[in-house]
């Protein structure tokens, strides 16, 4: 039966969102954000330039639009489809010793056999000689990312372009990869390894395994999103073996998810899952030479479930194999070399640390005596080692006390690495070098560029380098330069448009500085101010918060759509403020990264509340009566936190995506930081939001999407489920299309946006700095 009830408050709610569109569709001021510019016209986002290098470092590649495009669009009808042969994109190198261009690959050349269909250029790779282009296209989601599409391969010389697979469905391979001597290519198709004569076009299965169970040549769901793990094979330098990762699932436990809105009846989607204490797959390495029918298994452990292999590389210096196998725990990572004949392994390495070790794709090999880089915490910070093939003698050779965020790139000509470093600003990026012996610590970014973050893609020769240059209230510039002189030889993207727009925008510049929370602790911090701040005045606090290990929120350079959305808050009354906590990834030392292990949830959100406390005490002009904070994911679940452990510090909250409970994540991650729950049941208890959800006061909006693969939408309707048996009034979103993202479906992004703005406005209550 359906009932007329009057609900006059649900429909005003409702109608809300409404009115904030419907305002911005006046005529708009270039000075003033807004949910449209920001979220449908993108009115501020940045362009990039992207390059691969080539082998020897001395061209890159990219795409751009092919140059006939759009040229002839006054001309002769009759000559469309001439014109459309100059549509889509182009392959041009750039040789920077010469500074000369040119076309390697042309628009003209990639439309589908027999025809008038072009294949549109989502990702290219190249044979060793580049006499071979293969072209990844018509791609699809797994997980995070498109990584499963069609590849097509072009012959340079000949112009014959062939699609790979076979008969094989469409949009059913991932990462194909030419093998090193340019006659094969080995593919994933559907947990199976294939691999394809270039010559007679033959295909070879690797791999015949029927099980729904077993996965090869790519990772569960769990190894891809907390290690990385996608591309699961490698070609071996001989072009002889492939080694490649095996999962099998059986006897781990489902998770699945249901899909309302796409068909009359719902559709469910069920995978395997290993949340916090439950069952892994079994996994390990494999290595198949072409010319046997036989694989051969690592033997680098035993007990195949409770062990992590992370990484996996064959090496050219190295004589074979190369291992990374985290245990369970994940308070030690042992490196091995492995022999591809037999499967026999040799530890070349232990690493170990109380709290815990990273895998990481920072080990490169070095020198005539083949020694390899390393990264360690060993010495309280994260810096680089050299160390003897056999492990014995380890050398560090990036004194001080700072962190290596990243080692980017050996120069062997000249025995010199390259690192990114920010010593004295934990919100900064530069680019740094030492020689291999440890001589010649030195930035080489320039002096005169004293902020923001500085990103490089360094060619392999060391000679060279794109860089990019941003900060929080500069647009982002992208240049080709020489090295180690950091000499700019062109602008490749100045953003010019971008910047012009950005002037307009009516803002305050970034602050960044330091909140002292007692004890000898300082949280590096940013805070946004409303255009025309006045000390004098009242204005409620925002904070955005992620506040777990993977991540630091409080970064100087370019921001997206989020970071505007923050400036558009600031215009309409809102001072917005990040802490950094300890426990999160801010390169501050061993003993900061790691603070928060075993205490995920609990010391956290208390070095945020003392944040508050303190800049309610020394900066009058934020209002103690009006504090909200909003994250997503990790910091979905501090929000949730923060309103429920400090329900009179905090009034408002919003949480995304969140993790109410932390015994529902996955092993992986959870583990890493907390431990087994039979060894930290506190922790786990104290560390998760949903057991402290009867102490809710303030404001609550929760939002989750219904198909969250990462953080399930079961959690979320178990906070529901708590907060109800509670008597709590919140609100909330579901979003019925959304993934962990929530940006699946029309106008999903826009209209969380203007559900967050509606709520934080009626619970906050600004004043508009105009007014």
């Amino acid at each position: 039966m359906i009932m007329n009830i009057k609900i006059p408050v649900l429909v005003s709610i409702c109608l809300y969102p409404l009115c904030i569109l419907l305002a911005e569709q006046k005529k708009e001021d270039p000075g003033k954000l807004t949910l449209k510019r920001i979220f449908t016209d993108k009115d501020f986002s940045s362009k990039g330039f992207s390059v691969r290098w080539s082998r020897d470092g001395t061209e890159y590649t990219y795409l751009k639009d092919a140059e006939g495009k759009d040229k002839d669009k006054d001309k002769d009808k009759n000559k469309d489809k001439d014109k459309d042969k100059d549509k889509g994109k182009e392959i041009r190198s750039y040789n920077v010793s010469e500074a000369k261009g040119s076309v390697l690959v042309k628009a003209s050349e990639l439309f589908r056999p027999g025809t008038q269909k072009q294949i549109s250029i989502e990702g290219y790779s190249f044979s060793r000689d580049r006499s071979l282009v293969m072209i990844y296209t018509n791609s699809k989601r797994v997980w995070r990312r498109n990584s499963r599409g069609d590849y097509w391969v072009l012959d340079r010389s000949s112009g014959e372009l062939r699609k790979l697979g076979g008969e094989s469905r469409a949009s059913t391979l991932q990462f194909a990869k030419f093998s090193p001597d340019g006659k094969k290519v080995a593919y994933v198709r559907e947990r199976n390894i294939y691999v394809e004569d270039l010559l007679d076009h033959s295909i070879m299965a690797l791999t015949k395994t029927k099980s729904k169970d077993i996965i090869n040549g790519t990772a569960d769901w769990v190894y891809e999103e907390e290690l990385g793990v996608r591309d699961g094979f490698r070609w071996s330098p001989d072009s002889e073996a492939i080694a490649y990762w095996q999962f099998n699932e059986k006897g781990v436990r489902k998770h699945t998810m249901i899909d309302n809105v796409s068909g009359l009846y719902p559709k469910t989607t069920t995978f395997g899952y290993p949340k916090v204490g439950q069952r892994n797959s079994a996994c390990r390495v494999g290595v198949r030479f072409l010319n046997s029918e036989d694989t051969v298994w690592v033997k680098a452990s035993e007990d195949l479930r409770n062990n992590y292999i992370a990484r996996m590389d064959w090496s050219e210096r190295s004589e074979g194999l190369i291992i990374q196998q985290l245990n369970r725990a994940q308070d030690t990572n042992t490196v091995m070399r492995v022999n591809a004949l037999d499967g026999s392994v040799k530890v070349i390495l232990t690493e170990k640390d109380e709290a815990w070790v990273d895998a990481h794709r920072e080990m490169n090999w070095v020198g005539p005596e083949n020694y390899f880089t390393w990264i360690s915490d060993r010495d309280e910070w994260r810096h680089v080692y050299m160390i003897s093939p056999d492990g014995k003698k380890i050398d560090l050779i990036s004194p001080g006390e700072f962190d290596v965020i990243r080692l980017l790139r050996t120069d062997h000509s000249n025995d010199r690495l390259y690192f990114i470093a920010s010593p004295d600003n934990p919100a900064q990026r530069y680019l740094y070098s030492v020689k291999t012996d440890g001589s010649e610590l030195k930035r080489v970014t320039p002096e005169k560029e004293n902020r923001g973050t500085h990103s490089y893609n360094i060619s392999p020769d060391g000679n060279y380098a794109i860089v990019t240059s941003s900060d929080q209230d500069t647009v982002p510039i992208t240049s080709l330069i020489s090295l180690p002189d950091h000499k700019v030889i062109k602008v490749l993207e100045n953003n010019e448009k971008l910047k012009e727009k950005f002037a307009k925008v009516k803002k305050t510049p970034t602050e960044f500085f330091y909140v002292d929370i007692g004890n000898g602790k300082r949280l590096h911090s940013r805070c946004i101010k409303p255009p025309g701040f006045d000390p004098q005045r009242k204005y409620p606090l925002l904070v955005y918060v992620y506040g777990e290990p993977a991540g630091q929120v409080v970064r100087d350079s370019w921001g997206g759509s989020g970071h505007f959305w923050h400036l558009m808050l600031a215009q309409q009354g809102y001072v917005v403020m990040s802490f950094d906590n300890r426990g999160t990834a801010s390169p501050r030392g061993r003993e900061w990264r790691k603070a928060a292990d075993g205490k995920i949830g609990i010391l956290p959100p208390q070095d945020q509340a003392d944040a508050v406390r303190s800049v309610l005490k020394n900066r009058p002009y934020l209002d103690p009566s009006r504090v909200g904070s909003w994250g997503w994911s990790g910091g979905g679940s501090m929000s949730l936190n923060a309103i429920f452990k400090f329900p009179d510090l905090y009034n408002t909250a919003i949480a995304v995506a969140s993790v109410p409970n932390q015994r529902h994540y996955d092993t992986i991650y959870q583990e890493r930081y907390m431990g087994l729950p039979g060894e930290n049941l506190k922790g786990f208890k104290e560390g998760s939001p949903i057991n402290f959800a009867q102490q809710l006061k303030g404001d609550l909006l929760i939002v989750h999407g219904a198909v969250d693969d990462n953080c399930h939408y079961q959690t979320f309707e178990k906070l529901i489920d708590k907060l109800v048996s509670h008597n709590k009034t919140f609100s909330m979103m579901t979003y019925p299309r959304g993934t962990h993202s929530i940006r699946e479906g029309k106008n999903t992004t826009l209209h969380l946006y203007t559900l967050m703005t509606g709520f934080l406005n009626r619970s906050l209550q600004p004043s508009s700095p105009d007014n």
